[in-house]
């Protein structure tokens, strides 16, 4: 298993989203608020995570569905780490950092998670 370059890959996802992140809210929160904005970053994340996934699907060298699954559940609980981790850095509270995850107040982080998850599977299948 390919451990190495799957945190390697995750990196350049991290380092990605981030950058992301910071473009969001400087951008597009003052423009729709920072629900629409958190809402869409998700669909956006969700590109940029594919598009990381793609370019690097072949290096990765995930040859089997078994193993594609474990490097998209290995980025997703790093993500969810990160995001944790970051989150209490940042002096969020437990409730902000949770509602991206409450599909009753519109979050969707746990659809971009289950694409996380699925994006070296459907890279590898792009990529063939």
């Amino acid at each position: 298993m390919p451990w190495r370059r799957a945190l390697v890959v995750w990196l350049v996802i991290i380092v990605g989203e981030t950058v992301h992140g910071t473009l969001r809210q400087l951008f597009v929160t003052p423009l729709v608020g920072d629900s629409s904005a958190r809402q869409i970053g998700i669909v956006v994340g969700s590109l940029i995570v594919f598009g990381v996934a793609v370019v690097f699907s072949r290096w990765l060298g995930a040859r089997r569905l078994r193993e594609q699954l474990a490097v998209g559940l290995m980025w997703v609980v790093l993500t969810v780490v990160f995001e944790l981790a970051l989150g209490t850095l940042l002096g969020l509270t437990r409730e902000r950092m949770l509602a991206d995850y409450d599909l009753k107040a519109g979050g969707f982080m746990a659809f971009g998670l289950l694409f996380m998850l699925l994006s070296p599977v459907i890279a590898a299948r792009v990529r063939c």
